[in-house]
């Protein structure tokens, strides 16, 4: 394409180009935007622009971005107290231009994958989704956070939810970025990629009679968030599984192995906070701030997702300083075993002590110049079988129970 040419590259205005470098640079494989840790990302390089540049990604833009078509996937969920009709979306074109039925009471599109943009341009140009908004979905790093665009504004009033979804692959913890598009009768989510812990919702949603088909749209988007934060729970007994064996083969056997298991897992639980951390503020926002997307009833349920996220938090700090705490009594228990060591090998070495001088003397070459041992042997051939050894045994015995007594042994 021309587009992606050096010379149409230079003919772009500055904060174009920059997004384009950025965009390289993000999806280029052989520069790492960040050094993995079991699932989690420990951030090396922030993605941002160029002072001055334009803020927002413009839905022209990426059309002139490389993008592989077809390699996402769309979910619409369409639902009303009445009924529920769900449709995987291979046309975006046609979905696009047709309109939901009359009956339809909220919308929920969801969009697994990043890689195909001419879905995101479709759906940012159909639902009039905000410069700024579009950028952060790209942006895969975000922190979790709300915005909130009322009707005042050029675009559509929506609030744009950032949240972290975590999930467990063969004891791997993998991190998420989902974005929420709230709108009056609307909901749009778009994820890195498929899999998701929103099963059980969906389930609800060909319930008749549940109640998230009783409420809005801001209701579907409480239930969404829920279930993201909901799902951290089994995350965490897994993780205070592993602390219960750890400490078990501390106390145990303590191996620099074993150490190594445990700073590995303070840095997950690091970064586990990291993740979870921000989505108290982002809760207690949604809770707190009105907006006419966000109905009453849903601003009520949304306080028990706040109370959630603080226990949360609160059982990680917990993992956290008894991770710390492992740490400390591995090096404690280390200490102690080498003490112990040393505090037997220096027994030996005090009862082989005297023993070593009486060898000493006794193996003396001498011979005649050492008339005690000659007249000894002469008349006492018994001298050494019984003398040598028997001393050597009572001052070995002897330093023994002196020890034994002293308690030191």
């Amino acid at each position: 394409m021309s587009d992606s040419s050096p010379n149409s590259q230079s003919s772009e205005p500055p904060d174009r180009r920059s997004w384009w470098r950025r965009w390289r640079r993000r999806h280029k494989p052989d520069t790492p935007a960040s050094i993995t840790v079991t699932g989690l990302e420990l951030p090396t390089r922030f993605e941002k622009g160029e002072p001055g540049a334009h803020p927002g990604l413009d839905v022209h833009d990426l059309a002139r971005m490389p993008s592989t078509r077809g390699q996402v996937g769309i979910t619409c969920i369409d639902y009303c107290s009445e009924q529920a009709q769900v449709q995987d979306v291979t046309d975006v074109d046609a979905f696009v231009a047709a309109h939901r039925p009359e009956w339809t009471q909220v919308r929920w599109i969801n969009v697994d994958g990043l890689s195909d943009l001419t879905v995101v341009q479709a759906l940012a140009i159909k639902y009039d989704l905000h410069p700024l908004a579009v950028e952060d979905v790209l942006h895969l790093s975000q922190r979790p956070k709300v915005d909130a665009y009322d009707s005042a504004t050029e675009h559509q009033a929506r609030l744009f939810i950032i949240v972290r979804m975590l999930q467990l692959v063969a004891d791997r913890l993998e991190s998420e970025q989902v974005s929420i598009f709230l709108g009056h009768k609307t909901v749009l989510t778009f994820q890195e990629a498929p899999g998701d812990v929103w099963e059980p919702i969906r389930m609800r949603l060909r319930s008749k009679g549940s109640r998230i088909r009783q409420n809005d749209a801001s209701f579907l988007a409480y239930a969404l968030i829920d279930a993201i934060v909901d799902h951290c729970f089994p995350i965490l007994e897994h993780y205070g599984d592993r602390l219960e064996e750890l400490e078990n083969s501390i106390l145990e056997r303590p191996t620099s192995s074993v150490i190594a298991q445990v700073h590995t897992l303070k840095r997950e639980l690091l970064l586990l906070r990291r993740a979870l951390w921000p989505m108290r503020e982002v809760v207690n926002s949604l809770h707190r701030e009105p907006h006419e997307c966000m109905s009453d009833t849903t601003r009520m349920y949304l306080r028990d997702v706040y109370d959630h996220t603080v226990q949360i938090i609160d059982i990680i700090e917990t993992y956290r300083e008894v991770a710390t705490a492992l740490a400390e009594t591995y090096m404690t228990s280390v200490s102690t075993r080498l003490n112990e060591i040393m505090k037997v090998l220096t027994i030996i070495g005090t009862i082989f002590i005297p023993l070593t001088f009486l060898a000493g003397v006794w193996g003396m070459n001498f011979g005649d110049s050492m008339p005690e041992i000659r007249h000894s042997m002469e008349y006492y051939p018994w001298i050494y079988p019984v003398g040598f050894w028997g001393l050597c045994t009572i001052t070995a015995g002897a330093l023994y129970l002196w020890i034994r007594r002293r308690g030191w042994l």
